[in-house]
């Protein structure tokens, strides 16, 4: 029976509910299991942690703190951009979430919480961040590296 190490390529389902019960994000919705290597960045290291001894076909909840998830909220990634660099494919709307080019090249994505005169306010915090999250996972198959 194979189990969760450090080393391990894993592909689960999982589902993120928040403290109300609602889902957040879920891969039975999408239909695919989600697949990742542990320590590759895409979990962070207190998830990964609960992963740690898990089995094929075991089925696992647990509840993370906000800073053990997605973090907590950061003022630094609140963002106040001129209303001009905003044009009819990405409005400047409340609610919208744009997808900004960051310093490495790559986009990341903000939500706009506010639009006064020319101001739009962006946030870029993970939209969970803050949150108490509640993650189910299934583990449907595990390969492990050899050493």
């Amino acid at each position: 029976m194979s189990v969760i190490t450090e080393r391990s390529e894993v592909l689960m389902h999982f589902a993120i509910k928040l403290a109300d019960g609602s889902v957040a994000d879920s891969t039975q919705a999408m239909g695919r299991p989600a697949k990742f290597r542990m320590g590759d960045g895409s979990l962070t290291p207190n998830f990964e942690k609960c992963l740690l001894g898990l089995t094929t076909g075991q089925k696992s909840q647990f509840e993370l703190a906000p800073e053990d998830a997605f973090g907590l909220p950061n003022p630094d990634n609140i963002h106040h951009v001129d209303r001009a660099k905003f044009g009819a494919d990405a409005p400047a709307e409340v609610g919208n979430i744009i997808a900004f080019a960051g310093p490495d090249g790559q986009d990341v994505p903000g939500i706009i919480t506010d639009v006064t005169g020319d101001s739009v306010t962006v946030d870029f915090n993970h939209p969970l961040a803050g949150q108490r999250v509640t993650f189910d996972v299934e583990v449907v198959a595990i390969e492990n590296e050899e050493l």
